[in-house]
């Protein structure tokens, strides 16, 4: 973790993503009377109690259940209130999501999902508390945004921006605990629109959410050995940069995903269908949780365990890096 990263405001090393979320909230709580939460008993381990502390009176608890966390923000918001609603990730995607699909995506209502806990991030709270389905759940959705942030600072712009999408919006963090790979809010941020962390022309790592940060540093790694890894941070699974992504296919021919979601239907099946539909071909590897339901231990030994790690990371790379591609470098004449 890096040491003495500040925020102006309070210190990003002693803050999860989460815990930044409910501060944030709070923030634009004080110059948005229409803003108000919702939640099933967990407003503690979500954080969106920072925002009731500061206004009991518009944070609501359903008390244990979800499928009614969703149906009351789906009714605030049809009185045209900005409801943010909080759960773990699970519990929104598995236990709320035909309420999700139903009351709030069908009807086009600016409902804020916020899911903590995503992933593999509650490790030891065991494989059915393990979010890996959210992303493949939510992008097919109509109507729907999916942010996944790789930080606290990320997060902090992505609550301030989803004020202004019209209708539902869907963020997974995680519990807690990742180090933050930006050290302040001084960059640019704009849902729907990749982050390019590393420029580089021998492949293309494109990743979301807590394996960004690992995926910037294998790329920093693999550099030392003389391979060129662009890095790209793409925080919008939902609607998804193309135009970055075709980018990255035409000029490093060579496309990892990394995500810490099971690999059927989320990050990579996003990209690959961008890539399949433009009729370019590229070396390709889908890099996260195999289709199984993940063990149960820390985090961190998960991440080692999937190769969502540094370390991991970087040995894909190489694999893919021995693929040999279609030596067709004349694209001119394709669509």
């Amino acid at each position: 973790m890096a040491e003495g990263t500040t925020w102006t405001t309070y210190d990003a090393n002693k803050m999860t993503s989460k815990e930044i979320y409910g501060k944030v909230l709070a923030e634009l709580g004080e110059t948005n009377d229409k803003i108000v939460g919702v939640t099933a008993d967990l407003a503690k381990s979500t954080n969106i109690g920072n925002f009731g502390d500061r206004f009991p009176e518009r944070l609501f608890n359903v008390g244990i259940a979800e499928q009614n966390l969703f149906g009351v923000a789906a009714g605030l918001a049809k009185t045209g209130l900005i409801p943010f609603a909080s759960t773990f990730a699970i519990f929104a995607c598995m236990r709320g999501g035909e309420q999700i699909r139903t009351d709030i995506a069908y009807q086009n209502l600016p409902v804020k999902v916020i899911a903590t806990h995503g992933g593999l991030s509650f490790g030891p709270a065991g494989t059915t508390h393990h979010c890996i389905e959210d992303y493949a759940i939510m992008r097919a959705i109509p109507n729907m945004t999916v942010v996944i942030p790789a930080d606290g600072f990320e997060t902090a712009k992505a609550v301030r921006a989803c004020i202004n999408v019209d209708g539902p919006f869907y963020m997974r963090v995680g519990r807690g605990f990742e180090p933050p790979m930006h050290d302040n809010e001084d960059f640019d941020f704009e849902i729907g629109k990749a982050m390019m962390l590393k420029d580089g022309s021998d492949i293309t790592v494109i990743t979301c959410g807590i394996p960004t940060l690992q995926a910037r540093e294998a790329a920093r790694d693999l550099e030392a050995e003389g391979i060129s890894v662009r890095v790209l941070n793409m925080h919008t699974l939902k609607p998804i940069d193309k135009e970055a992504i075709m980018k990255a296919v035409v000029e490093t021919r060579r496309i990892l995903t990394v995500e810490e979601h099971n690999i059927v239907g989320g990050l990579g099946d996003a990209v690959a269908a961008v890539i399949a539909e433009s009729g370019k071909g590229c070396a390709f590897t889908k890099l996260g949780i195999p289709d199984e339901y993940g063990v149960i231990g820390y985090p961190e030994d998960l991440y080692a365990r999937y190769k969502l790690d540094s370390t991991g990371i970087a040995e894909t790379v190489k694999e893919l890096l021995g693929k040999e591609i279609e030596a067709d470098e004349d694209w001119d004449d394709e669509d």
